[in-house]
């Protein structure tokens, strides 16, 4: 029950005729408070601590122990390190029942047939060998990785849970969208074989994820990749964590309370004690403060690696040469315009990043720089191609008459150029060469080896047989200047995605980023050096008292609201309270509120972070209780603060 002030164990009394299936872990049927519910049996007592009346199990919808004691106690650890509810917890690690799944014939648990694993790649890694060698005695080794570009990622992790499986123990892997999952699910079966191998996401049938699940369930599959959710899935003997670009947005849960699969993969290897790896091109604050704590190690290539593997990076002022029309209408430097056609001219692809999708997907004032935004919902407005006028994109109302509300001005600009624009101004710079756009629905997944111009947003980029020649990093201001406290370790791993499907330096790749090279962002991007940015990034924070070297709540409601949840609960000693401030732009209003919402944070030191955690759980069981006030909503450790 989602209801906060029933976050608890009730008792049942079990009839005769279901004692053989009511053990622990299957789902039942209960009447609770005159209507039948679903629950979970905990556990089987001869006795209990009820004083009044027991009620009857009403029935046993399944004889499947789904939940099993490792899940658990990672759904309580999960609920009580963000401040939820386990029924919360609950309905994102346990799927809903498919019936005709669960009377399928099951697979027999069997030991796969592991090929040999080729340890030559893992030890250019400087401490690769010594994890590999952890890993085949069980140990609890515990890495963050810094992949080099052009070394599969999907290979190296594919080899590390080869090299688990043949220990006979269980592999997670997490991932952040459906092109990883296939990556890493096609390089395992090279190994191990279809068989031993689940593929988790959110675009399977309800029918197709249950029988998946199941598998994992039932120990016939010795490695689990999937998107978020999956890192609650039930692993046999769980032997190995891992988590592929834990910076991606994708792995923070939208819905209560909000868990990041990196925060509960990592507990997950501490409740088990099994080994955990990390890893991605560029590398997040929370992967570093793991690193300087001494729970997780370095693995990483030596400077000469790196210089050898990458591709030469540049840094281009956004200024625009006078005498070079193309660079004019490109919005492009002169210097990564010749970039682009040495690559055209070598018969290589040539990558071209933009922030955005679309055509002018953000406008402002042309006289006072203002953003523009609907007179009907504050939404921002943008111009689509080939619309009459701009559109909200919240609303979507068309405005065909626009004027500042400021200063009166009905000249606009615009704040950001999407990729479809971009593409327009590409085709004009190089005439006769084909533009390909990659992004939003449209994400165009390989492009072959011959002369193209491919526009993309983050995270769409395509794959290039052979690499692409050169890639221009455009629009930098609109990533690093974002009121966020993560824009510029964002904006790294973006680019770094990016670069990383660039040949090396040896084969003539370039990467132009066009932003100062001053910027320290840019100047980790130049020496390709991700953890010395991650150390700088994780060193600001703590002296400014930022997470992840401190924990934070953000309690978004009713003013009133939010004051009474903060007057009950008993913050630990040394809690600072930060605000009351709006709501955050792009923040979405809890459920159920009406009226003025306000943010409200909470930050303590990080060895309260529990504390912090069990106090608003109190707090708000007992609102809930009491009724007198609506919901507030509590996140803690937010992934944007503001």
């Amino acid at each position: 029950m989602s209801v906060p002030h029933l976050d608890r164990e009730f008792d049942y009394l079990v009839a005769a005729e279901q004692s053989d299936d009511a053990h622990p872990g299957v789902r039942v049927r209960v009447r609770f408070h005159g209507r039948l519910v679903d629950g979970f049996v905990l556990e089987r007592r001869t006795d209990t601590d009820h004083v009044g009346k027991l009620a009857w199990l009403d029935r046993v919808v399944s004889p499947e122990p789904v939940l099993t004691p490792e899940i658990h106690r990672l759904v309580d650890a999960v609920a009580a390190r963000y401040a939820g509810t386990r029924a919360d917890v609950l309905r994102l690690a346990i799927p809903a029942r498919h019936a005709r799944v669960e009377r399928e014939t099951s697979t027999a648990p069997s030991q796969p047939v592991v090929v040999p694993v080729d340890r030559s790649r893992w030890e250019t890694y400087g401490r690769g060998g010594q994890f590999l060698t952890a890993l085949a005695e069980s140990r609890a080794a515990r890495a963050v990785w810094q992949a080099l570009p052009g070394d599969p990622w999907a290979d190296r992790f594919a080899e590390a849970a080869a090299q688990t499986v043949l220990t006979g123990r269980g592999v997670l892997a997490i991932v952040p969208d459906q092109r990883d999952v296939d990556a890493l699910s096609d390089a395992a079966a090279t190994l191990f074989g279809e068989a031993a191998v689940v593929a988790l996401s959110a675009g399977l049938g309800p029918a197709a994820r249950y029988r998946r699940w199941l598998a994992a369930l039932r120990g016939s599959a010795r490695l689990v990749i999937g998107t978020r959710s999956a890192v609650f899935a039930p692993v046999t003997d769980l032997g190995l964590v891992m988590v592929w670009d834990d910076g991606d947005d994708t792995l923070a849960e939208p819905r209560a309370p909000y868990p990041h699969a990196r925060e509960v993969a990592m507990l997950r290897a501490h409740q088990m004690r099994c080994a955990a790896l990390i890893g991605g091109y560029a590398r997040t604050a929370e992967a570093q403060a793991l690193v300087r704590s001494g729970w997780a190690h370095d693995v990483v290539a030596a400077r000469q690696v790196v210089r050898t593997c990458t591709p030469r990076v540049v840094a281009l002022d956004e200024r625009v040469d006078e005498r070079d029309p193309a660079a004019r209408s490109a919005r492009l430097p002169s210097v990564a315009l010749r970039a682009a056609r040495s690559a055209l001219d070598a018969a290589t692809p040539v990558l071209v990043q933009v922030p955005r999708r679309g055509y002018v997907p953000s406008l402002a004032c042309g006289r006072c720089r203002a953003i523009a935004r609907c007179r009907h919902c504050t939404g921002p407005l943008s111009l689509p191609d080939g619309a009459s006028g701009a559109v909200c994109r919240w609303c979507g109302r068309v405005d065909a008459a626009l004027r500042c509300p400021r200063c009166g001005s009905d000249a606009v600009r615009a704040v950001v150029v999407g990729a479809r624009r971009t593409a327009e101004e590409l085709g004009r710079a190089f005439p006769g060469t084909t533009v390909i756009t990659s992004g939003g629905d449209a994400v165009v997944a390989e492009v072959a080896d011959r002369p193209a111009l491919v526009v993309a947003t983050p995270g769409a980029e395509p794959r290039a047989c052979g690499g692409y020649g050169a890639a221009l990093l455009l629009d930098s201001w609109a990533l690093l200047g974002r009121q966020d406290l993560r824009a510029a370790e964002d904006t790294l791993r973006r680019w770094m995605a990016a670069a990383a499907l660039v040949r090396t330096r040896g084969d003539g790749g370039v990467v132009a980023v066009v932003a100062e090279s001053s910027i320290p962002t840019v100047q980790a991007l130049v020496r390709w050096d991700p953890v010395g940015h991650a150390e700088a990034e994780l060193t600001a924070r703590a002296e400014v008292g930022l997470p992840p070297s401190v924990h934070m709540a953000a309690l978004d409601g009713p003013a009133d609201a939010v004051a009474a949840l903060l007057e009950q609960a008993e913050l630990p000693d040394g809690a600072d309270l930060l605000g009351p401030v709006d709501l955050p732009a792009g923040a979405r209003r809890p459920a159920g509120v009406s009226g003025d919402v306000i943010r409200m944070l909470v930050r303590v030191p990080r060895e309260q972070g529990l504390a912090l955690a069990a106090a608003l759980r109190r707090a708000t069981g007992v609102l809930s209780a009491h009724q007198d006030h609506e919901p507030v909503r509590v996140q803690i450790d937010p992934l944007h603060i503001g």
